[in-house]
């Protein structure tokens, strides 16, 4: 094999592992049937959620995670896309699976959340979720509702003497 060959080969990898370590997660889907400008669309609105989507080859992947993530290799047939979250909860999850229901041909296969495999259905649940902000202010209403309680029916007490 030629030797420049393997050099990028070896880069690719390199640059794969780096991804994989730099960020917590990461989504395998099939792009099998898109238009260059609905990828192009994807990638953007990916972008700005802080995410990067790119097309690696099924091989160069598996050599790059089959010491963390032996599972992985279900997943990795056909045309996929890779899509790298720093976080999964900041609302990328949540563009990856309506881009999916608006094109039929775009489907989410599996995936890695927080160093665990995940099938599909599971980042869909995911997908689902309030936010991170969401769920804390969740949490301080659900704090602060005896309180606000309590601080009612002192007034009612009060107004009635």
């Amino acid at each position: 094999m030629n030797q420049d060959v393997l050099k990028q080969k070896e880069n690719v990898v390199g640059e794969v592992k780096e991804l994989v370590k730099g960020n917590h997660s990461f989504v395998i889907c099939e792009y099998r049937g898109l238009t260059v400008a609905q990828m192009s669309g994807l990638r953007r609105d990916l972008s700005k959620l802080d995410a990067k989507a790119n097309v690696y080859k099924n091989s160069l992947v598996t050599r790059a995670v089959q010491d963390e993530y032996k599972d992985l290799e279900t997943y990795l047939s056909g045309p996929n896309l890779f899509v790298f979250l720093k976080d999964p909860t900041n609302g990328s999850l949540k563009a990856l699976t309506k881009f999916a229901k608006r094109n039929e041909c775009f489907k989410i296969k599996g995936g890695v959340v927080d160093g665990n495999v995940k099938d599909a259905d599971y980042i869909k649940v995911l997908a689902n979720l309030p936010s991170k902000e969401g769920l804390v202010s969740m949490l301080l209403s659900v704090l602060q509702a005896p309180m606000r309680g309590l601080a009612y029916s002192l007034s009612q007490v009060s107004e009635k003497k």
